[in-house]
């Protein structure tokens, strides 16, 4: 399973890794990975220009995590900020506008599953390579594919790329950075957050830069993916490097012929629940929020503002709560606190949704912090690189597979009752599960032991 190569690391009894316990390693020459992820046997024993080699590599893993993920999104929130011209330029109908929302989830829930599999082969660098490339050129040529038929096309072989690259990113960051999982998969979530809330805000104003065509605000942003591709490729052409230690290779010998049998672990169900609502939530928030605000009064501007608010707050609370996570021996108050947020922020929006409007909106960015947290728990919940891309590739594809009809039946409520009682009524119901679910989730377990019961 070439690229897939697990690291020898030690974990604690909370899934994470100790570094009090770990291989030792002294700063001036710390543990460093293989170009396939794995860790060297004792970084003291290799050349002084091989240890040289690998730290660069993986000051440039961190380039290339960053530069991915502000480009997990954009190709889905600055189709929504013009979302109106595209309709109007393309005679795209109502209901073709409406599928443009349940196609990201549905890509991600098809193509998400191929990535341990292509990984294996080609290795999780050259996927991800791959997929900043297919990104790049799905958001180049959808606005210019000259009907609906060539714009949902182009816009599924983006999302390809950002699929298979939501799944690999968890099990990029165990391998490379096995000692600083919480640090690391918040700065991805950060970024990714990050870019989720500069593609909705500035599409518009870029777009009227630029002339005022919707079709150059959308191309714009496969610049930005296009600059994703290039830390990747030195990363992708390194396939060796120094062997393993003995024990990970045995442990990497026997479960590259033994893969888990991942459903059946309870926790690996659990996780995919509980990312699946949490998508649903945040692709709830995103379609529908600014729009209640508007029919409750609050001006378009405003709105719009109101709805960047909430995607920001996953800036800086999305490096914060896998930090805090990785150092407790159970999640699950983590999880508590963010679906106490999301029912004060739903309570708000149900009784006074223009009265309170800035406090919904925190309360509920604050809740739509439950996807890094995921990621998190992905990275914590396995002991192994194939495990964790079992896992992520298993929590993922089933979890956007479940959130695919919240936001159709949430627009379908709104048409048929005229009103927002019920459908907010349906999202609080819908965190009350999120919460349990993501609570099991939590617990100290890992699906490498479950599945072998």
């Amino acid at each position: 399973m070439e690229g897939m190569a697990t690291e020898d690391t030690r974990t604690t009894d909370t899934g994470t890794t100790d570094t009090r316990t770990a291989t030792p390693a002294t700063p001036a020459t710390p543990a460093a990975p293989r170009g396939d992820g794995s860790a060297a046997a004792d970084p003291r024993e290799a050349a002084p220009g091989a240890g040289r080699g690998r730290a660069w590599a993986a000051r440039l893993v961190v380039v290339g995590i960053v530069l991915s993920a502000l480009n997990l999104r954009p190709a889905i929130t600055s189709l929504g900020a013009l979302l109106e011209e595209v309709r109007d330029g393309l005679g795209m109908s109502g209901s073709v506008a409406g599928l443009l929302t349940s196609v990201p989830p549905l890509c991600f829930a098809v193509f998400g599953v191929t990535a341990p599999r292509l990984a294996r082969r080609f290795g999780a660098a050259a996927v991800v390579c791959a997929g900043m490339a297919a990104i790049t050129a799905g958001l180049l040529i959808r606005p210019y594919a000259g009907g609906t038929a060539g714009f949902l096309a182009a816009s599924a072989l983006a999302l390809m790329g950002i699929a298979v690259s939501n799944v690999l990113m968890p099990v990029i960051v165990k391998r490379w950075f096995p000692d600083r999982v919480g640090s690391m998969t918040g700065l991805y979530s950060m970024a990714l957050a990050l870019g989720t809330s500069l593609a909705a805000a500035v599409t518009v104003p870029l777009t009227g830069a630029l002339g005022g065509d919707w079709r150059s605000g959308l191309a714009v942003w496969a610049a930005v993916a296009a600059a994703a591709v290039l830390p990747w490729l030195p990363l992708a052409r390194d396939r060796g490097a120094a062997p393993a230690a003995p024990q990970a290779q045995a442990r990497g010998t026997a479960e590259r012929h033994a893969p888990l049998r991942i459903t059946r672990s309870r926790t690996a169900w659990a996780l995919a629940v509980f990312f699946g609502l949490q998508a649903t939530a945040a692709y709830i928030t995103m379609g529908w929020m600014a729009q209640i605000f508007r029919d409750a009064g609050v001006p378009a501007g405003t709105a719009g503002l109101l709805l960047a608010v909430t995607m920001v707050m996953g800036v800086p609370l999305a490096f914060v709560i896998p930090r805090v996570a990785v150092r407790l021996p159970h999640q699950g108050p983590i999880v508590l606190a963010l679906g106490l947020s999301g029912l004060a922020g739903y309570a708000g929006l149900y009784l006074a949704p223009a009265g309170g409007a800035w406090v919904w909106a925190v309360l509920l960015g604050i809740a739509n912090c439950a996807f890094p947290l995921a990621l998190t728990m992905v990275g914590m919940r396995a002991r192994s690189g194939p495990g964790v891309a079992q896992l992520s590739a298993f929590a993922q594809s089933t979890g956007y597979l479940i959130s695919i009809p919240g936001p159709l039946l949430v627009g379908v409520l709104y048409q048929h009752t005229g009103g927002w009682g019920l459908p907010i009524a349906l999202m609080a119901g819908l965190m009350v599960p999120q919460t349990a679910v993501g609570y099991f989730a939590g617990r100290d377990r890992t699906v490498e032991d479950e599945a072998a019961r």
